[in-house]
């Protein structure tokens, strides 16, 4: 298996979608209401839910990760898109080099940037 998109539902998509472009450049794909980019291997897609309604009342229930291997630059490059910062890049004791900064979208969904995860060798 290979795990490759998230659907991000949301009664305003049109926001998400003018938020989004700001980040990752325009989007990739806009089918039926539903528009997504590809980030790597992966893909994210926001569009209309009816289940969804205002904002996230628990955004760090489900936080998804974008891969960098430059956690510092990139945060700097959202924040200057716009982003909505919720935590400046960080690393812990446990992990030292490895680096999180977290945002949320217009929505209040929580998303990170983070460095790549390497397993130490056994």
């Amino acid at each position: 298996m290979d795990f490759n998109n998230i659907l991000i539902g949301s009664e305003n998509p049109e926001r998400l979608v003018a938020y989004y472009n700001r980040l990752f450049g325009e989007a990739g794909w806009n089918e039926g209401g539903y528009v997504g980019w590809q980030i790597g291997r992966g893909g994210v897609t926001v569009g209309p839910h009816s289940e969804v309604h205002g904002t996230n009342k628990e955004p760090g229930r489900i936080i998804w990760n974008i891969e960098s291997e430059d956690v510092k630059a990139d945060f700097e490059r959202f924040k200057a898109a716009g982003a909505t910062v919720i935590r400046e890049p960080y690393t812990f004791e446990e992990a030292p080099g490895t680096w999180i900064a977290t945002f949320s979208d217009p929505d209040g969904n929580y998303f990170q940037l983070q460095s790549p995860f390497r397993p130490a060798e056994s």
